[in-house]
């Protein structure tokens, strides 16, 4: 596996792991096996976990910290704050706001040491930006924490560009991890340039699109009764239909070099920057080493244009998220 670096302060396998399907937002798993195929990542070279306080909420971290403690000395962790948990409510629909007080930060991340058993958060991202406090006091209270010995580096998740360079101006940020995929090309316009010029590596989160450019994902029925997915825009009528041609389109330009779709995607995410690291998530150990396979595939800049032609900007229908969850990206 290559690595690469996350700003100044974090190298990591060029491609990571997404843990926040393990603990039920897509469906249920057995605790067994998630370890097993966490174990397995970590076997063919993946050093770089990510997971995050909501997810579950607490379960996943609990999960990530028992699935790694044994090779703790070989893996980055990273996890993520920022939002109120209610006591009410079912899984992530327990989030209640935002919260990046300094004293809510410092509070949180102590909790997530403990559930994940480590004595140092690798990467400490905020989740989301909180409109109600200046995020110089957030990453003041995560660079004490920094100071502290209690994280190796900072992040920032769905943040703006000018947010990323207020923050930046406060404390090193390592890592600004969104949305962005051959399905979301959001970050291009302005994040992806602000974190090159700072040095600030960019982790692309959902790289294959929820699943779907994957191919795997025919009709609705083949998702659980749980699954987020069934509540996504570009998941409903009339969208999903549309957006399944565009993946048939994918799947043939992967068949026609001999790779899938999935690990054509995730290829060209690698091409666009040698300080991004994409963090696809999976519960199956097939798609798992699939993957990570796709690490080693070469693309010369005219697979490039052909992928980009096949795939534009305008192809996809619907948003990405509820007007709701639009409202806390690109703050």
């Amino acid at each position: 596996m290559q690595h690469r670096h996350l700003g100044k302060h974090l190298t990591v396998s060029s491609i990571g792991l997404g843990c926040m399907g393990l603990t039920g937002v897509y469906g249920r798993q057995d605790e067994a096996s998630s370890i097993k195929m966490l174990r397995r990542a970590v076997d063919i070279g993946v050093t770089f976990f990510d997971t995050a306080e909501v997810y579950g909420p607490y379960d996943n971290e609990v999960l990530i910290g028992k699935a790694l403690k044994d090779v703790r000395d070989r893996v980055a962790i990273a996890t993520k704050f920022g939002f109120k948990i209610s006591d009410e409510g079912v899984g992530m629909a327990r989030m209640a706001g935002t919260d990046s007080r300094p004293d809510h930060v410092k509070a949180v991340a102590e909790a997530s040491l403990k559930r994940l058993g480590i004595e140092t958060i690798d990467l400490l991202y905020q989740h989301r930006v909180d409109p109600n406090v200046p995020i110089e006091e957030t990453v003041g209270a995560m660079a004490e924490l920094v100071r502290e010995g209690k994280v190796r580096a900072l992040g920032l998740s769905e943040a703006s560009a000018d947010t990323i360079r207020r923050a930046h101006a406060v404390h090193p940020i390592s890592a600004v991890q969104s949305e962005y995929s051959l399905w979301t090309r959001d970050p291009e316009a302005e994040v992806l340039p602000t974190c090159r010029e700072l040095g600030i590596g960019f982790v692309p989160y959902s790289p294959l699109g929820r699943g779907f450019l994957t191919g795997a994902i025919r009709d609705m029925k083949s998702l659980d009764a749980d699954d987020y997915r069934r509540t996504s825009p570009r998941f409903a009528d009339g969208a999903f239909d549309a957006n399944l041609a565009v993946v048939k389109v994918l799947e043939d330009l992967a068949a026609s070099k001999g790779v899938t779709a999935a690990q054509l995607a995730l290829a060209w995410v690698l091409h666009q920057g040698d300080f991004i690291v994409p963090i696809p998530g999976t519960r199956k150990i097939h798609r798992l080493e699939e993957n990570v396979a796709a690490a080693d595939i070469v693309l010369s800049p005219q697979d490039l244009a052909s992928i980009e032609s096949a795939v534009p900007h305008d192809a996809i229908v619907g948003a990405r998220y509820h007007d709701a969850g639009l409202a806390m990206v690109n703050r």
